[in-house]
Order: structure tokens, then C-alpha cells, then sequence
């Protein structure tokens, strides 16, 4: 039996959702942002173009993380609508209620988690 009520899993979703609403709209300010940089040295400095060259690619990388954490969030809700969330997507096994809180689109386990981290490091 699943240790999250439903009291709980719409606690979750209602930040889950909160969270994506954020994102999406740091989304569509970051755009402008990531905008190819003007290369024409006349109408701009050498040193202007490399900040600006720096500010599209910490943009662009933003907007990657962004992408990254809202595919999280959307996969988190997908699993409540299934009747799957709170449940390690790799090994099946419940994932701790703080952790679900601490981060509620997490979808693995601390183990599974740790495990994944070593294998990528």
C-alpha cells in the first residue's frame, strides 16, 4: 500500500504544478536572453560581443536546465495521473515522504538515487 494519501498527493501536485507555472513563464523571458549575438564588430566592441557571447550561453544553459526540470515535473504528474507516483521508478520500492516533499518530482529512491549518482560520476 502506497504510503501517500490523497490529502498529500494533491499537496504535491498543487507544488508540482506551481513549479512548472514558474518555469514556464522564466521561459518565455529567458528567449530574448539565448537570441543569437550580434558578430559584427562595427556596430559592436570586441569586449561587449564576448559578454554578450557569455550571457547567450549561461542563457541558453539556464534554458536547458529549465527544459530538463519541467520534463521532471511533467513525469511526476504523469505517475500520479497512473496511480505510480511515490514509488522508485527503478526499483519499485517507496521513496521516503521527506524526500517526496523535499523535492516532489524526484522519481527515485535515496539508494537508487546514490547508485545513479556513482555510475555517473
Amino acid at each position: 500500500m502506497n504510503h501517500l494519501d490523497d490529502d498529500r498527493i494533491a499537496e504535491l501536485k498543487k507544488c508540482l504544478v506551481q513549479k512548472r507555472e514558474a518555469l514556464l513563464g522564466l521561459q518565455e523571458t529567458g528567449a530574448e536572453a539565448a537570441s543569437t549575438v550580434e558578430l559584427d564588430q562595427t556596430t559592436v566592441g570586441r569586449l561587449s560581443r564576448m559578454d554578450d557571447l557569455r550571457a547567450q550561453a549561461m542563457s541558453q544553459e539556464s534554458e536547458r536546465r529549465r527544459h530538463l526540470e519541467l520534463q521532471r515535473i511533467n513525469s511526476a504528474l504523469q505517475r500520479m495521473e497512473a496511480g505510480e507516483y511515490g514509488y522508485c521508478v527503478r526499483c519499485g520500492e517507496e521513496i521516503a515522504l521527506k524526500r517526496l516533499e523535499f523535492d516532489p518530482a524526484t522519481p527515485l529512491c535515496i539508494r537508487c538515487a546514490s547508485e545513479a549518482e556513482s555510475e555517473a560520476g
